[in-house]
């Protein structure tokens, strides 16, 4: 399983750089939701290093993008900023794995895509000289963004339909995986659960 979810992180690394091709699918990205993923999956934390590794190496290289062709570098903070986003959605992932539940997934998955945006474009805002340090600065930083670029909010939904793809996505596989191997998924999980309470409710009823 661990080397399985290993090619998958190697793929969503290659995907991220692909809007270097075009921007109108910025933030169509894969590495959130893996890193949410990995955490309700991944049994050992040490895998929960690798989407990091993943984040790194894709931003040397988006960094260099931006500064050859806009002369746009992204700051220090901005990577921080970034870093967090991903550091929380391993809480939330983990939070998800004690409750074994679509439901909860969904919701990891829509909470992570709405704090990576709120973070991510409140950095900029605070960081960028082009914002005014403004409620109406912080609002066009959230909506249209730089002229030279597509809107931020066209970024919000790219991040949101990219997380909840990419998590129904790798959750898909690795539940037909362990369905495969005859392992314990989220599913089963509550189903044994239902199945448990079951007899104890007619031994209440003798």
């Amino acid at each position: 399983m661990p080397a399985f979810a290993l090619v998958l992180l190697l793929l969503a690394t290659a995907y991220r750089v692909l809007p270097t091709l075009d921007l109108a699918i910025s933030n169509l990205s894969p590495l959130m939701a893996i890193t949410f993923c990995g955490a309700v999956y991944f049994r050992h934390r040490r895998w929960w290093l690798i989407p990091f590794a993943a984040l790194s190496l894709s931003d040397l290289y988006l960094n260099w993008f931006y500064a050859r062709t806009y002369g746009y570098h992204w700051s220090a903070a901005g990577f921080l900023a970034r870093t967090a986003c991903f550091a929380a959605a391993l809480g939330l992932g983990a939070w998800v794995a004690r409750r074994k539940s679509w439901l909860w997934l969904l919701n990891g998955s829509l909470l992570g895509a709405l704090l990576f945006y709120a973070v991510t474009n409140t950095q900029s805002w605070w960081g960028d000289a082009y914002y005014a340090r403004t409620l109406a600065g912080w609002w066009q930083a959230l909506t249209t963004g730089h002229p030279e670029f597509p809107p931020t909010y066209l970024f919000f939904r790219n991040t949101l339909f990219g997380d909840l793809m990419f998590t129904g996505f790798f959750a898909g596989i690795m539940e037909w995986v362990a369905h495969r191997r005859g392992e314990p998924s989220l599913l089963d999980d509550e189903a044994g659960e239902q199945g448990e309470e079951k007899p104890a409710e007619a031994e209440t009823g003798d």
